[in-house]
């Protein structure tokens, strides 16, 4: 049957393009990772994370009144003080209970007075490192999740007024915690690194603070990721979804952002500005070569997308590739602005009423962040989301370096080499490869321990990408070949 019309001669073209491509991929025994097993170790980390220890740690920050970041620091009962000793004691509790393998540790800072905090406040980080076996070595990956333990009610400046913040960020602080205590008992090859932050709301204070000094010490931070707001699947317009989250992940174009610090109430320093030209150097060839939407952020992005729906079957991550909601932003930014891959994990919809808002009844409407309105067993599972997505990378090899695509002949094959890697977790390395416009991999082949490759694909068509392989299967994030040209 002939097409009757231009529309009709295009989607019959499209579908004999897609399946020649399918047969081709076929015939040279391309596969999808959808066929890689499940790693027996994750689901009883996966088992470990419980809504009701949730719960009672979001109902037990909100009884705390207020945690703003300028709140009481004296007080047992009352404040951000008396919150970050209870995270500190929980998380110590933790480790003590697997073998004191979690190092738990207090990282104060004084930030100075400025738009949002009217007086140089002490402020503190509480971070809890579970080291991997490349810990201390050159080679040595950092993986690290955090949520703010700060609130705030409508006026950010009120310090004393109730501000319980269980949804903003309650929720996102115990689902690290509880990610933590899940997780300690596992060995892993990078370093993972758990945090409750505040400063959040005064301008990602904490989290700027110790981006700033992962990147004087040059840590390899190989992925960042905050959970902020991930306490409901319910919006404000009826909307409901408790399959669901939101991922976002912008990639961060050095050609058209300036890598400087944004949120802090000091300048920055004369080291610092070097860093982020040395960041720019690096991150610019990769936009530049048509790798915008393959930088590391994005290469993350995937990585948590595509495990987190294969280990909670049913379970759906948008990925959405832009920085952060409009008119808002979370603690992955400071990592972000200094050239780190790094995400930020939010419910599906959001319900107004109860962020940013005082304490009230009008209407018969309440507003203000209660514990009554977070859905304790949805924090459980973006915990879970969290945790595959972290230890499955954490077992992953280093990425590749030095990926090349041959551009040095008119051919419709593709030939991609690269540098040998010397991880001992080194098993090959994966071939994946997408449609210009599709957000995840489309098709992959290992091709064993070689570093050099033809495929019976066009370079012109294809997005592509090269994964190292551990031995028990894990890929690590893709890097995007740059062209070798004549």
């Amino acid at each position: 049957m002939r097409p009757h019309t231009l529309a009709q001669a295009a989607a019959l073209t499209v579908a004999l393009l897609l399946s020649a491509t399918a047969q081709a991929q076929n015939s040279a025994g391309f596969k999808p990772n959808a066929a890689d097993p499940l790693d027996p170790r994750v689901a009883p980390m996966l088992a470990d994370v419980s809504a009701a220890r949730i719960a009672q740690h979001i109902r037990t920050l909100a009884a705390f009144g207020t945690r703003h970041t300028a709140s009481d620091t004296k007080s047992d009962t009352r404040g951000i003080g008396a919150a970050r000793r209870w995270i500190e004691r929980q998380l110590k509790d933790c480790s003590a209970r697997t073998g004191g393998r979690l190092q738990v540790t207090m990282e104060a800072f004084i930030e100075p007075a400025g738009r949002r905090l009217s007086q140089p406040t002490e402020l503190v980080n509480v971070v809890a490192t579970l080291p991997g076996a490349s810990a201390g070595t050159p080679r040595e990956r950092v993986l690290v999740v955090s949520g703010h333990y700060d609130s705030r009610n409508t006026d950010v400046m009120d310090a004393k007024g109730e501000a319980p913040g269980a949804n903003d960020d309650a929720s996102g602080t115990a689902a690290v915690m509880e990610m933590a205590c899940a997780m300690a008992r596992q060995n892993f090859d990078a370093t993972l690194v758990f945090m409750a932050v505040p400063g959040e709301e005064q301008g990602l204070l904490g989290a700027q603070e110790w981006a700033r000094r992962a990147r004087a010490r040059n840590l390899n931070v190989e992925g960042m990721i905050t959970n902020d707001i991930i306490g409901s699947s319910h919006g404000d317009g009826g909307q409901h979804d408790p399959k669901r989250l939101r991922l976002f992940a912008d990639g961060f174009d050095p050609v058209l952002r300036q890598l400087v610090n944004t949120g802090s109430n000091r300048p920055p320093s004369d080291d610092e500005v070097n860093t982020n030209a040395a960041i720019r150097s690096q991150l610019q060839p990769l936009a530049v070569a048509g790798g915008g939407d393959d930088l590391p952020t994005q290469q993350f992005g995937r990585h948590l997308k595509a495990q987190g729906e294969r280990y909670l079957p049913g379970f759906s991550v948008d990925l959405i590739e832009r920085r952060d909601r409009y008119l808002r932003g979370g603690d992955h930014l400071p990592f972000l602005e200094r050239g780190y891959a790094a995400v930020r994990i939010s419910e599906p919809f959001e319900d107004f009423r109860h962020q940013h808002q005082d304490l009230r009844t009008e209407g018969g409407v309440v507003y203000g962040d209660l514990p009554e309105f977070v859905d304790f067993g949805y924090v459980a599972d973006v915990a879970r989301v969290n945790l595959v997505g972290l230890a499955t990378l954490a077992w992953a090899p280093s990425p590749v370096k030095d990926a090349r695509i041959d551009a040095r002949e008119l051919t419709n094959d593709t030939t991609l080499q690269w540098t040998a890697s010397a991880d001992p977790q080194l098993a090959g390395y994966r071939v994946v490869w997408r449609r210009s416009g599709i957000q995840q991999w489309e098709g992959a082949k290992d091709v064993g321990m070689v570093t050099r490759v033809t495929l019976p694909l066009s370079k012109d068509n294809l997005i592509f990408g090269i994964q190292a392989l551990s031995k028990a299967g894990h890929a690590s994030l893709a890097s995007y070949p740059l062209p070798l040209s004549r």
